[in-house]
C-alpha cells in the first residue's frame, strides 16, 4: 500500500502546539505523510498570550500551489483549520478542488468562534464565506459555538439538551451536505466533556464523554482533529475514530497536569504518542 499524504493548511506558531505544530507530529505518528501550506507566521499562539507578532501569508499561497501544480501533486486529505481572512477561505476552497484526489477526504475545523461569540478578528462575511468552504468537505469539526453560527445562530449554546444537540447534527447534514459531523465541547453532564457526532449516510447519532479535567487548556481542538483524522485515514470508522481522538486528547490533558505544563503553549502530548500509536493498531 502508499503511504496516505495529506495536506494541512493551517497557520505557524513558534511557541505553542496548535495548528501545525499539532497537527504534523500526530498525523505523522499515525502513518501519514503531510505536506503543509502555512497561512500566517506567528510568534506564538494566540489564547492567553499578548503581543504575538503575526505575519500574513496570503500572497505566497498562490504560488505555492502554482509550484505543486508543476510537480502534479495530489493530496488523500486536506486538513483545514484556522484561516485568516475572507481570502484565505476562498484560496483553501480552491485548493481543494486543484490537489485533492477525487476519491480523497478534505476535513475543515471551522475555527472562527467559541463560548458564544466571534473571534474578534472576524465578521458576518467570514461566516458565509466559511459556510462555501463547509459545503465542499467530507467532515467538518466544529464547536458548539461555531455550529451554531453555522446556523445563523439558532440555539442557545449555554442550555443545549440531548435533543437540540442531536437537532443541530442533523441540521448541520442538512445545510451543508458532509458526511460526517463531529461537534466538540459538548457538556451534556457537568463533570463531563466530550462530542456528539453525527454519520449522515447512516442517520447515526452518537455521543463520547470522558471526566472533564478542570482549567483552561489550549490547543485541545487541534490535537483533537489531528487525531480524528489520523484515525479515520487509518480506516477506523467515524464513531472509532472519535473514541481514539477524544482518550488521546484526554491522556495528553492529564499529561499537561501531571508535567506542570504552561497550557498557553499547547498540550504535552508528547509521551502520549505510543499510545495513540497502539490504538491505530500500527505497532
Amino acid at each position: 500500500m502508499n503511504q496516505k499524504t495529506i495536506a494541512a493548511v493551517h497557520d505557524l506558531s513558534g511557541l505553542g502546539k496548535c495548528s501545525l505544530t499539532a497537527a504534523i507530529p500526530i498525523l505523522s505518528a499515525a502513518g501519514i505523510s503531510v505536506g503543509v501550506l502555512p497561512t500566517a507566521v506567528l510568534s506564538t499562539q494566540t489564547g492567553g498570550l499578548n503581543e504575538y507578532t503575526y505575519r500574513d501569508l496570503t500572497a505566497d499561497l498562490y504560488p505555492v500551489m502554482n509550484h505543486w501544480k508543476k510537480l502534479n501533486v495530489k493530496f488523500d486529505a486536506v486538513y483545514s483549520g484556522f484561516l485568516g481572512s475572507e481570502e484565505q477561505v476562498d484560496i483553501v476552497g480552491n485548493f481543494v478542488d486543484d490537489f485533492l484526489k477525487k476519491d480523497g477526504l478534505f476535513l475543515c475545523d471551522p475555527a472562527m468562534g467559541d463560548n458564544g461569540s466571534l473571534y474578534n478578528t472576524f465578521n458576518a462575511d467570514f461566516v458565509v464565506q466559511m459556510k462555501k468552504l463547509c459545503s465542499k468537505a467530507d467532515i467538518i469539526v466544529p464547536n458548539l459555538t461555531e455550529a451554531c453560527m453555522l446556523l445563523n445562530g439558532e440555539y442557545d449554546i449555554e442550555s443545549c439538551s440531548f435533543a437540540q444537540t442531536e437537532e443541530i447534527l442533523r441540521n448541520l447534514a442538512s445545510e451543508f451536505g458532509v458526511k460526517y459531523i463531529v461537534l466538540t465541547g459538548v457538556s451534556l453532564k457537568s463533570s463531563e466533556i466530550g462530542v456528539a457526532a453525527f454519520d449522515v449516510r447512516n442517520s447515526k447519532t452518537f455521543f463520547v464523554s470522558r471526566p472533564k479535567t478542570e482549567g483552561m487548556f489550549h490547543s485541545t481542538g487541534d490535537v483533537f482533529a489531528s487525531a480524528l483524522l489520523g484515525a479515520v485515514l487509518n480506516g477506523f470508522t467515524i464513531d472509532k475514530s472519535c473514541e481514539i481522538a477524544i482518550d488521546f486528547t484526554v491522556r495528553a490533558i492529564n499529561e499537561t497536569v501531571i508535567q506542570n505544563g504552561d497550557s498557553r503553549f499547547g498540550l504535552c502530548f508528547e509521551k502520549c504518542l505510543p499510545d495513540f500509536i497502539k490504538s491505530l493498531e500500527l505497532i
